[in-house]
């Protein structure tokens, strides 16, 4: 059984996200669902980034590192989206984590101080089109962080693991689903 703080994309903490949450806890694992929006929820992408802007990123993310450091330094570390930011961030900065699961974003290693911790293993997950998917990213972490798995899937959705939201692509979801578990396993 692994611990794992999974933050949610710039929609907010959508039921799509606790439905995820829920299958990793059906096979065994505690998850972590800190919400970063307060219970603000938003139907729309844009209405979720006008939202977000208004905050300022930098305050999302230090909701993040905030809640992270409330559960185990042990965890694996998930975000979706914009949740890759506080996920990230916690991997790199502070000791101990067990690994980390990216959807849909990620962010280069510099933007946290410029190191992967050794042996903590990372596992990305993105459509291949997806333009706010940060494949080109993604790809240089794969040359960064030895060991990275990074699974890109046919098509241009973004948030396409959230099954609440229009641009969910079940098939897609459920092999990142069980990748996401397989990781997951090994990190238990």
């Amino acid at each position: 059984m692994a611990t794992v703080v999974l933050f949610h994309h710039v929609q907010g903490l959508t039921v799509g996200i606790l439905d995820f949450a829920d299958e990793l806890r059906a096979a065994g694992h505690v998850v972590y669902t800190p919400d970063l929006f307060e219970g603000r929820t938003f139907t729309k992408l844009e209405g979720g980034m006008e939202y977000a802007k208004s905050l300022g990123f930098g305050t999302i993310l230090d909701r993040g590192m905030q809640a992270g450091e409330k559960f185990p330094s042990d965890s694996v570390y998930a975000g979706f989206s914009m949740g890759v930011m506080p996920a990230q961030k916690l991997v790199q900065t502070r000791p101990g984590a067990r690994g980390a699961l990216f959807f849909h974003s990620a962010i280069p290693l510099d933007e946290f101080g410029g190191a992967w911790p050794k042996g903590v293993p990372l596992q990305i997950h993105t459509m291949e089109h997806d333009e706010m998917g940060d494949v080109e990213v993604a790809q240089q972490l794969v040359k960064e962080v030895p060991g990275t798995e990074l699974y890109l899937y046919p098509g241009n959705r973004h948030l396409f693991t959230d099954s609440s939201l229009p641009e969910y692509d079940d098939p897609a979801a459920a092999l990142v689903k069980s990748r996401a578990l397989r990781f997951l396993a090994e990190k238990s």
